[in-house]
């Protein structure tokens, strides 16, 4: 899904195979994570936010900046400590990006499996904590499905159509609204494989 250029649209990087073998690992996926949600951070107040130490951390910033998915923030830096911040908004690739190379695919395929397994630990959160929400956000939070008969350019089609609509949205955020907070919103479209429920 690659995102449109305008002047609000969010920066965008397609992935190479350097980079996804770099990414596919536990910490720094959070840790680029936490940058595009959080914005800058020090190695210090990343290791503190992601329960690990500053060391490790640090090695794992610089193994991301090798490979450009982060860079340093030079408009925050104080003395001796490095801030960071995340190069893009978004990351892109296509899953026949790697079908030469095995070892960027098994990278793919586990980066992937991370963001279904982000997917249900969001969804997880939600449903603990709904009840305490007001009844406006417990309406309209959710997730629903629907069954289509399409074909790939269909799909990739429909899946284009759906990211122009959330970039919209992302451009016209209002941090500053009333009641207005993050909200994390997953895109997923797979063909069925054996027989439906």
């Amino acid at each position: 899904m690659d995102s449109e250029t305008s002047p609000g649209a969010p920066s965008a990087v397609r992935l190479d195979h350097r980079q996804v073998r770099v990414l596919a690992h536990p910490l720094r996926l959070r840790l680029l994570g936490a940058l595009r949600v959080d914005g800058p951070a020090t190695a210090t107040t990343l290791a503190a936010k992601l329960d690990t130490n500053t060391g490790a951390t640090s090695y794992h910033l610089r193994q991301l900046a090798e490979v450009e998915l982060v860079v340093e923030d030079p408009d925050r830096a104080t003395g001796r400590q490095r801030w960071w911040r995340a190069a893009h908004d978004v990351t892109n690739w296509e899953s026949t990006d790697f079908d030469d190379d095995p070892d960027a695919r098994a990278a793919i395929e586990w980066i992937q499996g991370d963001q279904v397994r982000l997917l249900v630990e969001q969804a997880e959160r939600w449903f603990a904590a709904r009840q305490d929400r007001s009844p406006a956000w417990r309406d309209a939070a959710g997730m629903s499905d629907t069954l289509l008969h399409l074909g790939p350019e269909r799909l990739q089609a429909l899946e284009a159509e759906v990211w122009q609509v959330l970039m919209r949205y992302r451009e016209e955020s209002v941090p500053e609204e009333p009641d207005s907070q993050p909200v994390h919103v997953f895109l997923a479209a797979y063909p069925m494989i054996g027989k439906a429920r």
